[in-house]
């Protein structure tokens, strides 16, 4: 357990690192794999981070010796087959594969195992991290099941379709080498920095004007969701109402004074 970490949710432990919200799954005694209560516990931490306009972006990591060994079937299995909902009022789906979408970054740190949802989560964030002996398995099919979590659709977008399929369509398990090969995985870093590291990239997203990254997201999402023409039919609109904000203003008043911008998020 991190000594600055505060246990907010049953199941996580949050902290705020300035404008970065840090966010650690918290079973691992139980490989921090989901039952019904982490997938609430995480749903309603993506809506509280979403909400507060003083924060800019997120950290998502595992607590133990793993990022997650994915879904307790045991837990939910019967709430899933019964449609039953975890994400709370006010809540996001950590998937992104229905409801809200986030409208801020996340950067996920991962070690030890990553399986099955804890991959999903990492293709449903912005950037990930892994430390250089995590390993990855999308073992639903060897389930009897199937990735449900979004990674028949994400996983091939950001891999390519063969380098999906090798992994998906075999349970194989596979290494951090491998994810940074295949682009689902942005950096590998020694054991031990992949936390420092996702918090220092947040860091730096922080920084920027955070309207600007939000309306980022939404371009690219809206891209790759609608297609290229639906996005390229509001760039022009989008960055009008930003040329307008307090915050353009002070990027340019930074400019030409060569100085450092400190945005506020208006």
């Amino acid at each position: 357990m991190r000594e600055d970490s505060v246990v907010k949710y049953e199941t996580l432990m949050t902290r705020r690192d300035g404008h970065v919200q840090i966010i650690g799954l918290n079973r691992p005694d139980k490989r921090n794999a989901f039952n019904a209560a982490m997938l609430r516990d995480l749903a309603a931490a993506y809506g509280e981070f979403d909400a507060d306009d003083s924060l800019r972006a997120a950290v998502l990591y595992g607590e133990g010796p793993m990022f997650t060994a994915g879904l307790d079937l045991a837990n939910v299995a019967g709430d899933i087959a019964n449609n039953v909902s975890h994400v709370p009022d006010g809540g996001i789906n950590p998937w992104q594969v229905d409801g809200q979408q986030l409208s801020k970054p996340v950067v996920t740190a991962v070690h030890g195992k990553v399986l099955t949802l804890g991959i999903e989560l990492m293709l449903a964030g912005d950037i990930a991290i892994a430390a250089e002996s995590a390993t990855f398995a999308q073992l639903e099919i060897a389930r009897g099941i199937y990735p449900f979590g979004g990674a028949t659709i994400r996983f091939p977008r950001a891999a390519g379709w063969g380098n999906a399929m090798r992994w998906i369509l075999t349970a194989d398990t596979f290494d951090a080498r491998e994810a940074h090969r295949i682009g689902i995985v942005q950096e590998v870093v020694p054991d031990g920095e992949q936390l420092p590291r996702a918090v220092e990239i947040a860091h730096t997203i922080a920084r920027q004007a955070p309207l600007g990254v939000q309306a980022t997201l939404r371009s690219a999402r809206q891209a790759v969701r609608d297609g290229d023409a639906a996005a390229e039919a509001d760039l022009v609109p989008e960055v009008q109402k930003l040329f307008a904000s307090e915050d353009a203003a002070i990027g340019v008043q930074a400019f030409l004074a060569r100085s450092t911008a400190e945005f506020v998020g208006r």
